[in-house]
């Protein structure tokens, strides 16, 4: 933003102050409500909602001195916006998508460490007046970001197993959406690190912006906070509980415990409270697991579809009318999608096919 002929566009003012306005009021909700008015039934994490809110704000601010360097326009104040721009993108989105990850805490710091030599870069810029000097800042900001990138998608990887090792439901848990926001933001970044200016790419700033404060409120509403604090059992009781050695003693205790008692259909049961249930530990139970070329994800819902395929049997059998929809709920199922994907895991086919052939 760099000439004042766009200050002359009622329309795009009026779009820029709507913008700035609902980045504020989003901020605001988010740092100063309790619980979710969107999604009532899911309590997200405190952190990402305060990260998230930060990072709102930062983005008004934004607008805010970007038309100050507008009406001001000069080699310091340009070089200073941008490099704000940079701090306050980079280290809040950071922020957001460490706290989504919750298998353990991820600090910050690094992050801010890393932007030390882009701070004594635009500060070098700034006092000389020289923006050619701003160059090398650039070129090290598209580094970082590359690199932040390679490694948020890895520890997203890894998070998808840690769940499917540790949960039996992954709703509201979902970890590729963490990608999609991931992705927006950085292109977030590119628009504003651009050196464009013309009116289209304007108007299409606010629109990203737009986008962005809807994901960021979608993502903060429908992500649900994880307990992963565990007490280990003592030294003691450790000595009491079966061997991880000695898989024949946790297998008849899953028969007993689990499968017979269908413990399985309990929505939401973790691997903690299933290993509480049958007497042993989380890490020997994620062991035995391990030993057998399962997750704990892919136990529970093998058995919900081994029950919706006994459902079904008993229904036609009985003459009773039914949906796969009811069945699959019966069966422990809060999402149907979520059941179909595990029955074409678990059978090999989809249940449209596989409820064909059985009819047959």
């Amino acid at each position: 933003m760099d000439n004042l002929s766009i200050t002359r566009d009622i329309g795009f003012i009026l779009l820029y102050g709507g913008v700035i306005a609902i980045e504020l009021l989003a901020a605001l909700y988010l740092l100063l409500r309790k619980g979710n008015a969107f999604a009532s039934g899911i309590e997200p994490p405190v952190r990402l909602r305060r990260w998230a809110a930060f990072f709102l704000a930062a983005l008004a601010f934004g607008h805010l001195y970007w038309m100050y360097v507008v009406f001001h326009p000069s080699t310091v104040w340009y070089i200073t916006a941008c490099l704000l721009d940079v701090l306050f993108i980079i280290v809040p989105v950071s922020g957001i998508m460490l706290s989504m990850l919750q298998d353990r805490k991820r600090h910050v710091w690094p992050v801010l460490v890393s932007m030390v030599p882009i701070i004594v870069l635009s500060v070098v810029a700034i006092v000389r007046e020289d923006i050619a000097l701003f160059t090398p800042a650039r070129i090290y900001i598209l580094f970082l970001v590359v690199l932040l990138s390679v490694y948020i998608v890895f520890v997203i990887r890894n998070y998808g197993r840690w769940l499917r090792d540790n949960y039996a439901d992954l709703e509201h848990k979902e970890f590729w959406q963490s990608i999609v926001v991931l992705a927006v933001l950085l292109l977030t970044l590119l628009f504003y690190s651009s050196t464009q200016s013309n009116k289209f790419f304007l108007y299409a700033i606010q629109g990203v912006n737009i986008v962005v404060v809807g994901l960021m409120m979608w993502r903060v509403e429908t992500l649900r906070r994880l307990d992963t604090v565990v007490e280990e059992p003592s030294q003691d009781e450790k000595e009491s509980l079966p061997s991880p050695a000695v898989p024949d003693v946790i297998g008849p205790q899953l028969k007993k415990c689990c499968e017979d008692t269908l413990l399985f259909l309990q929505y939401d049961l973790t691997l903690a409270q299933l290993a509480q249930a049958i007497g042993t530990n989380r890490s020997y139970l994620s062991q035995y697991f391990s030993r057998q070329g399962l997750t704990y994800n892919a136990y529970i819902n093998g058995l919900r579809v081994e029950h919706f395929i006994s459902l079904y049997q008993e229904a036609v059998s009985g003459h009773r009318a039914f949906t796969a929809n009811q069945l699959s709920a019966e069966s422990g199922f809060r999402s149907y999608s979520t059941f179909s994907a595990a029955f074409k895991q678990k059978m090999g086919k989809t249940v449209t096919e596989w409820m064909r052939g059985a009819s047959q």
